[in-house]
């Protein structure tokens, strides 16, 4: 299509006030009017060439991106448009970058088609407006986001190691944009690339990212405690090439086990004995962490809080970590069900006790 001069239609300058224009407006619509050129092809050529003027010089935002974009205005976005629409977008992808200034123009077009710092220009078409931007080099392409993810094994996992099947939803570049949310129309001048407009991406709806649902086999290794990151290099949100690809954080999560409680990498495990295994000492058998048992020695007197120490025996070594100990916490319990027989013996051992003047376990209860 024809680039058509508004100005020139009107017959006004490019400096004309409202009042010029309208004034002008008038007096031609008047002049070519079909009313007072009937069947005059021309002059009602003339007349729709000068309505449409107005309807784009009369109108205060309309007749700013004709002066900044010319014969683009109305497909082109001028500064502020591109700005707000990059906002808005970059808001989508779960940032804050609204609140631009036209002094800005450099970061923000670095930020938006990812160009380092390379030179920029822009011609003015006015006060804090521009018509075209320009930069000497060529973009940047930008690393993918990173992703996190959780993973619940159990404790038997954390101590031997597992494998792990996730169904994640990742947040790929878009392969039309390249990440920037938005399609650009440009020019090339020379080595340098001049751009005339931008719309947003409709792959993405101008997010930058798509939505894509994938499924990642991950090994989780022996070692890993509550709350343990592991970084899955390349695993995260797809960029335009692999070197670009986002990585994936897994927080390991170790879920409660009836036996064992763990804490770093220390287990720990309250220890049941009969008191008289307690008094006279006693081997007992014991389970282990990741499976197997033991026999431990119950050292002779022992009271309930005693600790019986297995070190090395917790959470295994991972790295510069050493492997935590697995700890055993007595608690002594008093014999139910006794017969008639283990009864008088009972009574017996308490006499005797008594004759000997045994301290009396309660006497700092009374003192107070």
């Amino acid at each position: 299509m024809e680039f058509k001069d508004y100005y020139k239609v009107l017959g006004v300058e490019r400096s004309a006030s409202e009042a010029d224009i309208k004034s002008a407006y008038r007096k031609l619509a008047r002049k070519y009017h079909p009313d007072v050129n009937p069947n005059n092809k021309k002059a009602e050529a003339q007349f729709k060439d000068v309505n449409e003027a107005y309807q784009v010089l009369g109108d205060a935002e309309k007749r700013r991106k004709y002066d900044q974009l010319g014969a683009d205005w109305e497909h082109g976005l001028d500064q502020e448009e591109i700005l707000r629409r990059y906002a808005a977008g970059q808001g989508a992808r779960g940032t804050h970058g609204a609140g631009f200034e036209a002094g800005d123009m450099s970061d923000f077009f670095s930020q938006f088609f990812g160009f380092g710092e390379s030179p920029f220009t822009a011609r003015r078409s006015g006060p804090g407006h521009f018509e075209s931007f320009s930069f000497g080099t060529k973009p940047r392409p930008q690393k993918a986001p990173d992703l996190t993810a959780e993973v619940r094994i159990e404790l038997e996992d954390a101590v031997k190691g597992t494998r792990r099947r996730l169904e994640l939803t990742a947040e790929d570049e878009c392969p039309v944009c390249d990440g920037s949310g938005m399609i650009a129309s440009e020019q090339k001048q020379g080595k340098v690339r001049l751009i005339r407009s931008a719309q947003p991406c409709t792959n993405c709806g101008g997010s930058g990212i798509i939505p894509t649902r994938r499924t990642l086999e991950v090994s989780i290794p022996p070692g890993v405690t509550e709350g343990t990151r592991i970084r899955l290099k390349g695993q995260g949100g797809k960029g335009t090439r692999a070197d670009l690809n986002g990585d994936l954080f897994l927080a390991v999560h170790i879920e409660p086990h009836p036996v064992f409680a763990v804490s770093g990498r220390d287990v720990r495990v309250s220890l049941p004995v009969w008191d008289y295994e307690a008094a006279l000492g006693a081997e007992v058998t014991v389970p282990l962490v990741g499976g197997g048992r033991v026999s431990l020695k119950v050292p002779a007197e022992s009271q309930t809080g005693k600790t019986l120490r297995l070190k090395g025996r917790g959470i295994p070594a991972r790295g510069a970590e050493p492997a935590g100990d697995l700890m055993y916490e007595i608690r002594v319990l008093a014999p139910t069900g006794l017969t008639a027989e283990e009864r008088t013996l009972m009574e017996q051992l308490a006499q005797k006790r008594e004759a000997r003047h045994v301290a009396d376990p309660r006497a700092e209860l009374l003192r107070s």
